[in-house]
């Protein structure tokens, strides 16, 4: 089965942005897990979660849509990055103080998992500084409104 390239561009965006925009509705409206997970010293920690929750929702929303696809993939890389250098690499070596021992092994699995998960995540959005969006994209909408606009009169 052939599918086309850029129905195909549009499944891949479809499919990548649900994690961002899945975990950015988490962190505003039911953040529980998250408010686990979050390190000590965060100040407010309800309001990182929002922020954090805007970001991952605008910007994945932008992959969704194709539209400023490159930053998006820097937005979200970054974030990727943050996250994964300050909450998933050190969980890997450490426990929480609340946490019995007998769910290390449960914590365990969610820090590696998430450790590995955010490797790939990362290498995706590498992938999307150089992806170039097909034309179910507000990109090539926009595009095609500008190219309309600048043909002279009569042609």
């Amino acid at each position: 089965m052939k599918i086309d390239k850029d129905l195909g561009d549009l499944i891949f965006r479809a499919l990548f942005c649900l994690i961002f925009i899945g975990l950015g509705g988490e962190h505003l409206l039911s953040d529980g897990l998250i408010m686990v997970l979050m390190p000590e010293w965060v100040p407010a920690p309800r309001l990182v979660s929002i922020l954090c929750g805007l970001w991952l929702s605008v910007w994945g929303g932008c992959l969704l849509l194709g539209w400023r696809v490159q930053i998006a993939a820097v937005a979200l890389g970054a974030f990727v990055i943050a996250v994964t250098l300050l909450v998933h690499f050190p969980g890997v070596f450490r426990y929480p103080p609340d946490l019995s021992p007998e769910s290390y092994w449960a914590w365990d699995i969610l820090q590696r998992t998430n450790l590995v998960k955010n490797l790939c995540l990362l290498g995706v959005c590498v992938h999307l500084l150089r992806h170039e969006v097909g034309r179910y994209s507000l990109q090539a909408y926009l595009d095609g409104l500008r190219a309309n606009q600048q043909r002279p009169l009569g042609s």
